[in-house]
C-alpha cells in the first residue's frame, strides 16, 4: 500500500458512479494506514470519511444513527477486540451497514470466520489505493470485494473431489450460483455472469437452501469452506 501522494492517485481517469456520497469508516490502530485512507477518500468526490478509529471499542462508543457509515474498512488483529468480533456488533445495531475487512491476514479459517459473522468484503493491506476505492464502491451496491488472492483461496476449496460431491445433490447452474456466492457477488452480478434474470437466480437460491437444509448464504459458505459440501 503507497501512502504517497494520497490526494493523486486517481487523476483524470477517475470513474463516477451516479453521484451518490459514500460515507465510510475506518478501525485500524495503525495511525499511519488509517490517516493515510481517510485522506485519500476525503480527497474523493464521491467518498467522505465520517468516521476513523484505531480499536473496534473507540469506534462502537461513537456509532450512532446519525454517524453510521455506507462502509466500514476494519482490520482484525485490533488492540482489545478483535475485527472479527467487531463485525458481529455492529451489524446487530445497523445490520445495512457493508464491512470490509482490510488486513494482513490470508488464513483460510480468518476469511471463513469474517463472512460468516457478516463481512461482505476481504482485502489485503496491499491493495492500492484505487482498488480500496473500487471495493467501497462494489460493496455499497450490493457486491462482495475480494482481493485475488483472497478469491483464490476460497475457492481452492471447491478442489475436484468437492465438486463430485456437489454433483451428487447440486445442478450445474446451482453450483454456478454457490461460486457466485462464494466469490462474494450479489444476485444481480451472478445473474449478469449467468445471463439470467435475478428471479432464476432467485429460484436457484431457494433451490439450493432446500437441498443443502441451510437458511442463508452465509451457511453456504460455512459448509463449503469446512467441506461439508
Amino acid at each position: 500500500m503507497d501512502f504517497s501522494h494520497v490526494h493523486g492517485i486517481y487523476g483524470g481517469s477517475e470513474k463516477h458512479y451516479l453521484g451518490d456520497m459514500v460515507t465510510i469508516g475506518i478501525v485500524e490502530d495503525d495511525a499511519t494506514v488509517r490517516e493515510a485512507i481517510r485522506d485519500y477518500c476525503n480527497a474523493q468526490h464521491d467518498l467522505s470519511c465520517t468516521l476513523a478509529k484505531e480499536s473496534a471499542e473507540r469506534f462502537l462508543d461513537e456509532l450512532t444513527d446519525e454517524s453510521v457509515p455506507d462502509v466500514v474498512l476494519m482490520d482484525i488483529g485490533l488492540p482489545g477486540m478483535s475485527g472479527i468480533n467487531a463485525i458481529r456488533l455492529i451489524k446487530e445495531r445497523f445490520p445495512a451497514v457493508s464491512i470490509i475487512m482490510l488486513t494482513v491476514y490470508m488464513d483460510t479459517q480468518k476469511i471463513f470466520d469474517s463472512l460468516c459473522a457478516g463481512a461482505t468484503g476481504y482485502l489485503l493491506k496491499t491493495t492500492p489505493f484505487p482498488e480500496i476505492k473500487e471495493a467501497i464502491l462494489v460493496a455499497y451496491k450490493g457486491g462482495g470485494p475480494m482481493s485475488p488472492q483472497i478469491a483464490r483461496r476460497v475457492i481452492e476449496h471447491f478442489h475436484p473431489g468437492r465438486r463430485e460431491e456437489f454433483a451428487s445433490v447440486l445442478t450445474s447452474k446451482e453450483k454456478e450460483v454457490v461460486l457466485g456466492l462464494v466469490e462474494g457477488l450479489s444476485y444481480k452480478m451472478i445473474a449478469e455472469r449467468m445471463s439470467v434474470g435475478i428471479e432464476t437466480i432467485r429460484s436457484h437460491i431457494k433451490n439450493i437452501y432446500a437441498k443443502l437444509h441451510v437458511h442463508g448464504k452465509a451457511e453456504v459458505i460455512s459448509k463449503s469452506l469446512k467441506g461439508e459440501i
